[in-house]
């Protein structure tokens, strides 16, 4: 994967959110709950990670991407800020808004938290990645770790916010939950089959060499 692609990447998936939330038809609704959530992001390290040979760029490539989506986020949610129906935009004053939405001051504030935390969870997520790449056993436990994220995610998603969201959040989380388990097994099944393709194969090799050691 090119440089380019991997923090081109970055950028889309710190615009995805915002600007899927700036329209109320339902694939947005839920567009908007899966890119303003923690799975996608480490998904997106994860695979950085994954297509990229070298495990120094992985850990680079991965931590710069998410600095730059934390900050594409926040500054576009600043300048575009979501006005929900019957709310009248105010001028910021002091760094506040009306509504208790958060002014320039506390958006360079979450830039910060989150930028570093991209850098700080962005290296290992991208190590991760690259680890995965292993055939077998051995890299289907960094393979499923994703699928892992989400479907835990989506739990406690459920559990604590379900009840004071709109019907489209407990829909969509469903499906994620229901995604993650299915990723899950066909992660473990193709891990399987290859398993049993390299043993057939080994298995037709040892069986051809037979008659030359006997002869």
């Amino acid at each position: 994967m090119p440089v380019a692609v991997c923090l081109g990447a970055g950028l889309f998936l710190g615009l995805a959110g915002p600007i899927s939330g700036k329209f109320d038809n339902p694939v947005c609704v839920a567009a908007g709950i899966v890119f303003s959530s923690g799975w996608p992001w480490a998904c997106y390290a994860f695979l950085v990670g994954y297509f990229r040979r070298s495990r120094i760029e992985s850990v680079l490539l991965a931590s710069l991407g998410l600095a730059i989506g934390v900050v594409t986020y926040y500054l576009f949610k600043d300048m575009n800020p979501t006005i929900l129906p019957g709310m009248k935009p105010v001028t910021p004053i002091s760094g506040e808004m009306e509504m208790g939405a958060p002014g320039h001051a506390s958006s360079e504030g979450q830039i910060l938290v989150w930028g570093i935390a991209a850098f700080v969870f962005g290296a290992p997520l991208g190590l991760v990645g690259n680890v995965a790449r292993f055939p077998g056993i051995g890299g289907l436990l960094f393979r499923l770790l994703v699928p892992l994220i989400a479907f835990f995610e989506a739990t406690q998603r459920l559990s604590t916010e379900a009840d004071s969201q709109g019907p489209y959040f407990a829909i969509t989380w469903n499906v994620i939950r229901v995604a993650a388990c299915v990723a899950a097994l066909a992660l473990l099944g193709h891990t399987v089959w290859s398993w049993r393709v390299r043993r057939s194969r080994a298995d037709g090799r040892t069986d051809a060499a037979e008659p030359s050691r006997r002869l």
